[in-house]
């Protein structure tokens, strides 16, 4: 099975450059999307062995997230690993998540943060709980961290669903999309680190997003 590491990215230029060749050291493509950052990220990335796509423009994760997809549907990936650049995301849980996916018809595997939230900021723990639980009530599967980007997605996942959010909303969607097609979702333990970095989520502005999207859902009355 073929596996790419998909990395959206926006202004990352501190950390990019580690993930990437991190992540290059498991024998496989790694893909940043630079969503038009003020910095150097898609020139270091690139160095450090990355197969770059840009955005002329900030778009939102989401639309990053479509663009790397696409990418890797054309490119005859079977596997599509995602995670952040800014280094809270560790690649040495790579391999954990491939042994998963080689040895399950599961369809996606969320990473899981929230055993061991260690540094993670107060307000983050508590949006992250709230949204996992609703999102798990909406697709009817209990999924513990439904806003870690770090997963891994099947081919068979992104070749049937249609993904039309340009935000951090997409994580979710993603998740919803899945579920209504009938994949089942499995959570991995992972290492988070968290270093003091500010994070690109207003917690309050994008979990009031998320809500709204949501509500819009058919499932969300079942």
């Amino acid at each position: 099975m073929r596996a790419c590491v998909i990395i959206p990215t926006y202004n990352e230029s501190k950390a990019i450059a580690e993930v990437v060749r991190k992540s290059r050291h498991y024998g496989l493509e790694v893909v940043v999307i630079d969503d038009g950052s003020a910095d150097n990220t898609a020139k270091i990335a690139r160095e450090a062995g990355a197969t770059v796509l840009e955005n002329q423009n900030n778009q939102g994760k989401g639309a990053s997230l479509i663009k790397g997809f696409d990418y890797a549907l054309k490119t005859g990936f079977d596997y599509i690993i995602t995670m952040d650049g800014d280094g809270q995301h560790l690649p040495e849980d790579i391999p954990f998540f491939l042994r998963l996916a080689n040895s399950s018809d599961k369809g996606i595997f969320v990473g899981n943060r929230m055993s061991k939230v260690g540094n993670m900021p107060l307000v983050r723990v508590i949006t992250n709980k709230f949204m996992s639980w609703l999102i798990s009530l909406v697709i009817g599967q209990r999924v513990a961290d439904t806003q870690c980007g770090f997963r891994l997605i099947k081919k068979e996942v992104l070749q049937k669903i249609k993904l039309t959010t340009t935000k951090y909303e997409i994580e979710s969607e993603l998740l919803i999309e899945a579920a209504r097609q009938g994949f089942k979702i499995e959570s991995v333990p992972v290492e988070t680190v968290y270093a003091g970095e500010k994070s690109q989520i207003n917690p309050f502005v994008d979990t009031l997003r998320f809500i709204k999207f949501i509500t819009k859902q058919k499932w969300i009355s079942r």
